[in-house]
């Protein structure tokens, strides 16, 4: 048995289910520390390809990154509008689209604290589609309501704003967000999972269908570029999370 008839990973569904938000995007921008997004960027620009250029602005890489000056040049980029879409997480996310990157527990003495703000309410406002993304998906993580709003998902009428959330896409399933109501609504839940799952896990609520579909799995045209090109790229970037994606690969084929 090779790679190709090796069985879709998890992750490499979660990266297909990121290129098909970056559909029609000019420009994403994917910031420090985040394999897996910027692993759906490079899916979406091989897919792309033969029909079209997207560029990478990948914080971290040499080869995909024609920002020479950090993340000033990336705010002044977004600012700008020249950035189509970008990705935050969170500490915790809420059924408003807001985001906590500053602690659990009240502010300032907060039992628990992560990294900080940093320039995530700006990205937040000016980028066109922001597609929240966190792996975990638990009810410490999926709130009703955050402990601090690091970066506000919605903001009154009268605040300019062209940027916010679009979507959000966790382990366990993909979410739209409508800021018109505001609030999100369970699209597709990943193999394994249920509407009733999903339900457990999240600590708001949310819309959905009658009948949930399942989040696609990668086509064998598409497993190929993440098992190759894509894998290769990535490995420039984030060598251990490209070579643990190519030891399960080689688990499943013994497994196989």
């Amino acid at each position: 048995m090779t790679h190709a008839d090796t069985p879709v990973l998890p992750s490499e569904t979660l990266i297909t289910a990121i290129a098909a938000l970056l559909a029609d995007v000019r420009h994403v921008a994917v910031g420090a520390s985040s394999p897996m997004p910027a692993a759906g960027a490079m899916l979406r620009q091989a897919l792309d390809e033969q029909t079209r250029h997207v560029r990478l602005s990948i914080l971290g890489s040499v080869a995909h990154n024609f920002f020479t000056n950090g993340s000033g040049e990336l705010f002044d980029c977004a600012g700008q509008g020249r950035i189509d879409a970008f990705f935050l997480g969170g500490g915790q996310i809420d059924g408003q689209a807001n985001v906590n990157l500053v602690g659990a527990g009240d502010y300032p003495q907060s039992k628990v604290r992560w990294p900080g703000s940093f320039g995530s309410a700006y990205l937040y406002f000016v980028v066109p589609r922001v597609i929240l993304f966190r792996e975990e998906h638990s009810p410490r993580v999926m709130v009703e309501q955050v402990d601090f709003i690091s970066a506000p998902g919605v903001s009154p009428p009268d605040v300019y704003r062209p940027g916010g959330p679009v979507a959000l896409l966790t382990g366990k399933a993909l979410f739209s967000f409508d800021k018109t109501r505001p609030g999100f609504t369970l699209v597709s839940v990943h193999p394994g999972e249920t509407l009733e799952t999903i339900r457990d896990a999240t600590g708001f609520d949310f819309d959905h269908p009658d009948e949930v579909p399942q989040t696609p799995a990668p086509d064998a045209a598409t497993l190929a570029l993440l098992r190759g090109p894509v894998l290769d790229k990535l490995a420039e970037t984030y060598p251990a999370f490209a070579e643990n994606w190519r030891r399960d690969l080689a688990a499943q084929t013994q497994h196989s």
